[in-house]
C-alpha cells in the first residue's frame, strides 16, 4: 500500500476500554492520513460520541455474560459466539473493503481475517503474554471466597494451565472449521495472535523475555470522556496550598457499595476527594471532604490529583502513571490482577483485592501511598518515559506494516 488506505478497527465491546483504545488509535491514524472505520457494538456509542471517522455497528456478547465468565473462571468465548462473530466479520469485510484490520480483544478476527486474506493487527496487553515476567495472582473467582486466598493461590498455580486449556477449546474448534492453524492448549496464544501484535503498555511496567519480531510495545492508548465538568471543577484545577487531592474512578461494573466504602475510608484523612460515580451518585452518602460527579474528565482529574484510586485496569492506571501519579488498584478480575501485579512490582502503585476492601484498609493504604516518596519518584520517572515516547513515532511499526500490506 504505497499511500494511506482504509484501516478497519474492530472492538470487542465487553468493556468500554476495548472500544476507546481503538477510538484513540483511530484518531492517531487519521492524523497520519489513513482512512479509518471503527466497528463496535453500539452500547457505548453515547459515551464515545461522534468521531472523525466512520462508525459501524457490530454485535458483541452482552457485558453481563462476559462479567459472569470472569467471576466464575469459565471460558469467555463459547463456540456459537465465535461462529457468529466470524460470519458477521466476513460480511463486514465485504461492506468496508479494508486493506488491513485491527482488533482489540476480538479474537475471532484471527480466523476471519485469515479466511478473507486481510492483514491482521492485534492490539492487546503484554501481561497476557506467556513471555511476561510478572506475578500471576488468583483473581476473585466466586470459589475463592469459600476456600480462602492462600489455598486458592496454590490451586491456581497448579491448575492455571488447565484453565487456559479449557478456554482454548472453542477457539481451536472455530479455527479448525475454517482451516486456520490451531493455537494449542494455551488460550493466551489467541490473545497474542496477529500478523503483528502491539502491546498497549510500557516495557518498564511489563517486562518480558525477548519478544518475536512480530510483537512490539506501542505504549498505552489513553482516552478521556469529553464531558462537561461540574460547576465546582474550576475550584479543583485552581487549588493551591490545600490538602492532597485524591481522584477515585472505579468504573461502572464494580461490586455494589464499593465506591461508598472507598469514600468512607478516605473521609478519615486530611485530604480532598473527587470521584466519578458512573451513574451511582444518587445512592451515595458524601463525606465532608468529597465531591462527586457522574462523569469527570479523567485526564484532568489525574493531573490535579496526588494519587488515584481505580479498578486496577490498565486504562485507569496508565492514565495516572503517565502523569506521574501513584495508584491504588482495587482488582477483581484476572486482567486487573495481572496489570496491578506489574504496577506494584514497578513501584508505581498498590494493589488491593476487591473482597478485602474495608474502610480501615482503604484508610491505611491511602495513608501509606501519600507518605511513599519512592513511589512518587518511580511514577515521575515513568512520566518522563511517557513524555519521550509521545515525541517519537510509537506507531512506526504498525503504520509500516499497513504501508506494506
Amino acid at each position: 500500500m504505497s499511500t494511506p488506505g482504509k484501516i478497519l478497527l474492530v472492538a470487542e465491546a465487553v468493556t468500554l476500554a476495548h472500544v476507546v483504545r481503538l477510538v484513540t488509535l483511530g484518531d492517531m491514524l487519521v492524523q497520519r492520513g489513513w482512512q479509518v472505520v471503527l466497528a463496535s457494538d453500539p452500547r457505548y456509542a453515547a459515551m464515545v460520541g461522534p468521531q472523525a471517522f466512520e462508525l459501524i455497528d457490530i454485535q458483541s456478547m452482552p457485558a453481563a455474560v462476559f462479567q459472569k465468565a470472569l467471576a466464575q473462571g469459565t471460558p469467555i468465548f463459547d463456540y456459537p459466539t465465535l461462529a457468529r462473530y466470524v460470519v458477521d466479520e466476513l460480511a463486514l469485510y465485504e461492506r468496508v473493503q479494508p486493506q488491513c484490520v485491527v482488533s482489540d480483544f476480538r479474537i475471532s478476527l484471527a480466523v476471519s481475517a485469515r479466511v478473507a486474506r486481510i492483514p491482521y493487527v492485534n492490539v492487546t496487553n503484554a501481561y497476557w503474554s506467556p513471555l511476561a515476567k510478572i506475578r500471576r495472582i488468583v483473581p476473585e473467582f466466586e470459589w475463592v471466597k469459600w476456600v480462602g486466598v492462600g489455598p486458592a493461590q496454590l490451586g491456581f498455580n497448579a491448575f492455571q494451565r488447565l484453565g487456559y486449556f479449557q478456554h482454548a477449546i472453542p477457539v481451536n474448534r472455530i479455527r479448525r472449521q475454517y482451516g486456520v492453524a490451531t493455537i494449542g492448549g494455551d488460550f493466551r496464544a489467541a490473545l497474542m495472535d496477529g500478523d503483528i501484535t502491539c502491546f498497549s503498555d510500557y516495557p518498564e511496567v511489563i517486562p518480558t523475555a525477548p519478544l518475536p519480531a512480530s510483537q512490539s510495545f506501542i505504549g498505552p492508548l489513553l482516552w478521556s470522556a469529553a464531558v462537561t465538568p461540574p460547576s465546582w471543577w474550576d475550584d479543583i484545577l485552581e487549588r493551591s496550598a490545600k490538602p492532597p487531592l485524591v481522584y477515585v474512578s472505579l468504573g461502572s461494573s464494580g461490586p455494589p457499595g464499593m465506591l461508598q466504602t472507598v469514600l468512607d475510608g478516605l473521609a478519615g484523612l486530611p485530604i480532598e476527594v473527587v470521584a466519578s460515580a458512573a451513574g451511582k451518585s444518587e445512592a451515595l452518602r458524601l463525606p465532608a471532604n468529597a465531591r462527586v460527579a457522574d462523569m469527570l474528565p479523567g485526564d484532568q482529574a489525574c493531573a490535579a490529583a496526588d494519587f488515584v484510586v481505580c479498578n486496577g485496569g490498565s486504562p485507569g492506571t496508565y492514565q495516572a502513571m503517565v502523569l506521574g501519579k501513584p495508584v491504588i488498584g482495587i482488582a477483581a478480575n484476572m486482567d486487573q490482577f495481572l496489570n496491578m501485579a506489574a504496577v506494584e512490582d514497578a513501584g508505581c502503585g498498590r494493589m488491593m483485592r476487591s473482597r478485602a476492601v474495608t474502610v480501615e484498609n482503604i484508610r491505611q493504604m491511602a495513608a501509606d501511598v501519600l507518605s511513599d516518596s519512592a513511589m512518587r519518584a518511580n511514577c515521575q520517572a515513568l512520566a518522563k518515559i511517557a513524555e519521550a515516547a509521545e515525541k517519537g513515532d510509537r506507531l512506526a511499526a504498525m503504520t509500516a506494516f499497513f504501508a506494506k500490506a
